[in-house]
């Protein structure tokens, strides 16, 4: 039998599957090869505190029903818990949680962690009507196949992710740059070659009394979970700069949030807030990088300017700070997060410093064509990068000389 077994979950075939076709397949043998009346598979939530069926054969209405466990309560609860074989030889309420497995009349259950890179996706467990006791071979034949079906999960699940992260940062990155009289923008976003979609994030947005708004933001983490929490304090984010004019405050009502609803989750972000009219800029940073400056005809140079600390945990929220500064006509911001200037073993003073040389007072498209050029070349990041330039170029008064700065 164990040939069999090893047949079945290492046939080629198995790789052409997708994930349901797999249960079908393999739930389907075990319960031919192991002579057992029903075979279910339960894979974690995402939270991680609940197991839900996912598959069966011969107890189909744990699937129709949506079954859930809670981890560490009842019999495939245990399993998830202990990361071990569980069996038992009483099935009833003492024993399950799930009352259609002792409706179903089961005498013997034997149960099995589903792990895939010492991460746990679920249970795999078999049930008989007949009073047995499963040996130590069967036991380690189950394991075989729920093993091999974790894999599968969790490669599905990662692409998955994946998929849905890239999906979720297109859809709220900005689609097209607000066109201001006066102010010329250009971005890049790059997912890291490691890490993939995450949750570094851009934004820019009009707001009432002839302002705009200028994001740039770093969730600790990546993949879908860090994309989830940056969609939500992107929405966040929008709503206090509604409601209050000051950056400073709309980050600390932002810290708030973050340390009530997005509990463990950290993020660095820059607001600035752009007076279109006069020029001049309102800055506060939670954890983020300086923007550097470029203004016709001085070296460029690091914003002056306090960095409070991150978003979230409560850190601080008040005591925030918000610094102002002029920007002349043809003066460029450029505001990245540090997947732009962090790499392995190379000094971080010195790719800051080559920021700084990189940033020219130019069109911004240009601007972003050369800080690119110049911090990533041929090499791909390891971690994801956003880039904002923004230039100051006011309508020349009548009269005025024709030509000037690219």
């Amino acid at each position: 039998m164990r040939l069999r077994v090893l047949e079945a979950i290492t046939d080629s075939a198995l790789r052409e599957l997708d994930l349901d076709k797999l249960f079908d397949v393999l739930l389907a043998k075990v319960r031919e090869l192991l002579a057992v009346d029903t075979v279910t598979a339960l894979l974690t939530d995402p939270g991680g505190s609940h197991l839900v069926a996912r598959a069966t054969v011969g107890l189909e209405e744990e699937v129709f029903q949506g079954v859930r466990v809670s981890i560490g309560m009842g019999f495939a609860g245990r399993v998830a818990q202990l990361r071990e074989p569980v069996q038992i030889s009483k099935v009833d309420e003492s024993t399950v949680v799930n009352p259609l497995l002792w409706k179903r009349g089961l005498q013997v259950l034997l149960g099995v962690p589903m792990i895939a890179e010492d991460h746990l996706v679920g249970v795999l467990h078999i049930g008989s009507t007949t009073d047995r006791l499963f040996t130590k071979n069967e036991v380690d034949l189950l394991q075989l196949v729920a093993d091999r079906l974790a894999v599968g999960v969790y490669a599905h699940r990662s692409r998955s992710e994946q998929a849905a992260a890239a999906v979720l940062q297109a859809s709220l990155l900005p689609t097209r740059l607000p066109a201001t009289e006066g102010w010329d923008m250009a971005a890049r976003y790059v997912p890291g070659a490691d890490s993939g979609v995450g949750g570094d994030w851009y934004d820019v947005f009009q707001l009432p009394g002839g302002r705009t708004g200028l994001v740039i933001g770093d969730v600790v983490g990546s993949g879908l979970p860090a994309a989830i929490v940056m969609g939500r304090l992107r929405s966040a984010l929008r709503a206090y700069a509604l409601e209050f004019e000051d950056p400073a405050q709309v980050l600390g009502r932002l810290d708030r949030k973050a340390a009530h609803f997005e509990h463990h989750s950290m993020a660095t972000v820059g607001y600035a807030v752009i007076h279109t009219g006069t020029g001049r800029v309102d800055l506060s940073l939670a954890g983020h990088l300086p923007p550097a400056l470029a203004v016709p005809g001085e070296q460029a140079r690091f914003l002056d300017a306090p960095v409070d600390p991150p978003i979230g945990y409560r850190l601080a929220e008040t005591g925030r700070h918000t610094t102002s500064v002029d920007l002349p006509a043809g003066a460029l911001v450029a505001l990245y997060t540090d997947g732009l200037v962090e790499r392995r073993d190379t000094d971080l003073d010195a790719r800051l410093e080559l920021l700084r040389r990189s940033v020219v007072p130019s069109a911004p498209e240009l601007a972003c064509a050369r800080i690119m050029a110049n911090l990533v070349g041929d090499h791909p990041a390891t971690d994801d990068i956003a880039l904002l330039t923004v230039r100051h170029t006011p309508p020349q008064p009548p009269g005025a000389a024709a030509g000037g700065l690219l």
